[in-house]
């Protein structure tokens, strides 16, 4: 066995290993798949051994191998279970600090069985991967988990494996899982094993399931949105359409790029002017640490309508585009808020132009007080659409 990623520090086992993101250094951490992997793990081999054991180690499907402290360890008869706190590194999330446990009951037969229990979510829709009634334990944590039990194990005995997680019910709050249909815990996840600090790939894939999930239950059409403020304007002013309302954050180009590639018909982005005029200059992640040229474009879609030069210079010199809004409105070029729409429009189709299959898009934009300012096409019209 490879050595371990270090050598285990106080009560935790924490990770010293990091990733450096701007000139700082961020310390990685484990994911809750590992956690259960490990618990399970240390389960099985205590309840062979019929011996308390406070430390083990496992090698996660990236290759790291983790040494990792084990908490609660008891053993009882042909049965054990013990827990694993979760380290999220400096990439805190909803799980970070919780335990994870496994309980081993080992059986007359040579089958390993896996479920969840009090803690872990519950599958009630599809879309995920899981069939529905299963618990939310993701396909790679599964692969791991089983295949640890069954090393210690051997090929002549088998157990039923359960995760469970006390806090998982309120920790799940802080999560996207009732959105996605996990409903009564946690999710037990990881591809890597290894949580890496300012990573974004968990976050937007939890996004793309939904998209996967909207799709496996039939829609064709969807709506796409930054955030809260999206989905209130589409409340009040497209309440009657059929499609589903799925929240990007940033991500725009991205879950339009999942959206090509699950074969939606039509996607709307609905979001404020401030987010989604980005996109009209070619922005498809729409955080302002990656790309910032809202009055850029401001200025140069007015300057395209005939704006006079004293406008175009007070509105590159506004902080927001709200203030902008303002001068646009009081010299009544209002009409750049439709040319904004029509150019995002534009540049998606540029994004999709290699697409076999491009869908079709439309752009809404909206201000603060969830009133539309400039679009595509019709606001019926869309609508007709996404019915």
């Amino acid at each position: 066995m490879s050595e371990p990623l270090h050598a285990p520090q106080g009560p935790t086992g924490l990770i010293d290993e990091t990733v450096w993101h701007k000139g700082k250094a961020y310390r990685k951490g484990y994911t809750t798949g590992s956690c259960a992997t490990a618990a399970a793990k240390v389960a099985a081999l205590m309840v062979l051994r019929q011996q308390i054991i406070h430390q083990v180690s496992i090698v996660t499907p990236s290759g790291v191998t983790l040494q990792l402290n084990v908490e609660q360890p008891l053993i009882h008869g042909h049965e054990a279970s013990a827990a694993i706190r979760k380290d999220g590194g400096d990439d805190v999330d909803a799980t970070h600090g919780m335990l994870i446990y496994a309980r081993v009951i080992l059986c007359s037969d040579n089958l390993i069985t896996l479920d969840g229990g009090e803690g872990i979510g519950r599958v009630t829709r599809p879309g995920i991967g899981l069939p529905i009634g299963e618990a939310a334990i993701n396909r790679t944590p599964r692969q791991t988990i089983e295949a640890a039990v069954r090393e210690v194990l051997g090929p002549g005995r088998g157990a039923d494996v359960v995760i469970f997680a006390p806090e998982g019910v309120e920790r799940a709050q802080r999560t996207y899982n009732g959105r996605l249909g996990i409903e009564g815990g946690i999710s037990v996840i990881g591809t890597t094993g290894i949580v890496t600090p300012m990573s974004e790939e968990s976050w937007k894939r939890s996004l793309a399931i939904e998209l996967e999930q909207c799709r496996a239950e039939g829609h064709d059409s969807v709506i796409l949105v930054p955030g809260n403020h999206g989905e209130r304007f589409v409340a009040a002013h497209l309440s009657g359409v059929s499609a589903p309302v799925i929240t990007m954050s940033n991500f725009v180009g991205y879950m339009l790029q999942e959206a090509e590639r699950l074969a939606f018909r039509h996607v709307l982005l609905a979001g404020h002017l401030g987010k989604l005029i980005k996109v009209a200059a070619g922005v498809f992640h729409t955080h302002s640490h990656i790309a910032d040229a809202r009055m850029e474009t401001l200025v140069t879609q007015l300057a395209l309508l005939g704006a006079p030069h004293s406008l175009l210079r007070d509105v590159y010199h506004c902080l927001t585009t709200e203030a902008a809004m303002e001068l646009v409105e009081a010299a009544g070029y209002q009409a750049v808020y439709d040319a904004i729409a029509l150019r995002a429009v534009a540049r998606v189709r540029e994004m999709l132009r290699y697409s076999p299959a491009p869908f079709g898009c439309d752009v809404v934009l909206f201000s603060l007080d969830n009133q539309p300012l400039g679009m595509s096409r019709p606001l019926p019209d869309i609508a007709e659409v996404l019915a």
